[in-house]
Formats: structure tokens, sequence, C-alpha cells
């Protein structure tokens, strides 16, 4: 949040206000200098305050290490499952269940990491944009629709609770 606030016309003062909420993100808190200058009639004088600012991590580059480590096999089912779990998070969003929306974007965003991995790859063996294109659509044809693994985890705890209240 910045303010200006002028008092009279020979004094003006600059401050910034920064509002930190706790979070559960693990960043690298640096110091940033802002300076305040505060004109008098008789001298200027230039103050330093010290902030502090939270600087995001390499999160994205923990995941990327993560992603890179997988075959890419591995990458095609994890990216179909995926899938499969945005389109629950759109049915649940359609039917106006309770869901967390900012999962539409981690999904999202964990499918093009993914994806851009694969394309890599793809360059490196030296594989065209067009050939690229007409193996995903080969790809796209011979993948088995499956449930995604959090509706199989729903239907086991239901097929759990089921079994429990018959014993």
């Amino acid at each position: 949040m910045m303010s200006l606030s002028i008092t009279t016309p020979s004094s003006i003062t600059f401050t910034s206000k920064l509002n930190l909420s706790k979070s559960s993100f693990h960043g690298i808190r640096t110091a940033q200098l802002s300076p305040i200058h505060a004109r008098t009639s008789h001298s200027t004088t230039t103050t330093h305050s010290s902030l502090s600012m939270v600087v995001k991590m390499a999160k994205r580059e923990e995941e990327l290490k993560e992603i890179r480590t997988k075959t890419t096999e591995e990458l095609q089912e994890e990216i179909v499952d995926l899938k499969g779990e945005l389109f629950m998070l759109r049915l649940q969003r359609s039917a106006r269940n309770e869901f967390k929306s900012s999962e539409f974007l981690r999904m999202r965003k964990r499918i093009s990491r993914m994806l851009t991995v694969k394309r890599e790859r793809e360059m490196e063996e030296g594989i065209t944009k067009r050939i690229s294109r007409k193996l995903d659509r080969k790809w796209k044809k011979s993948i088995v629709p499956r449930p995604p693994p959090s509706l199989l985890k729903l239907r086991e705890e239901e097929a759990a609770e089921e079994a429990k209240e018959s014993s």
C-alpha cells in the first residue's frame, strides 16, 4: 500500500507500507530500501528505512526438477490424470459444490509444465513441430478413458463406508 501525504507546502513525505500476511509459503525475506524525503525550510534530509519483502523462491524450479526426472510415459499418464481432475473440478463448479478455485490454475500450470518438458525432449530428439502434432493426435486417440484418481478414491471411501454400515 502506498501513501503520499502532504502536510505543508514546504514538506512532502512519501512512505511505503507493505502488508505481509502469514502463509505456508517458505521464501526468502529481503530488505528493500525505500527513501523518505523530508524537506524542511533549512535543510534537506534523506532517510532510508528498511522494509522486509518476500521474494518467491523456486517452487516452480523444484517442480520442474521433479517433472524432468519422470519418463515420457509417466508424464503422459500424469497429464491424463490431471486433465481428469480438471474435468472433475469443472463438474463441481457447475454443480455449485464446494471446491478450491486455486486448484484450476495450479493444475493447468502443472499440465503446461509437463507438456513443455515433453516438447523439450522431442526437440532434443529432433522431432519437428509438425510431426510432434501428429504424434500428439495419435497419443490422444490411444488414451483409454478412465476415472480420475480423486473419483477412484471417493468410490473407495464410499465402498468402505457401505461395508462398515452393513457389518
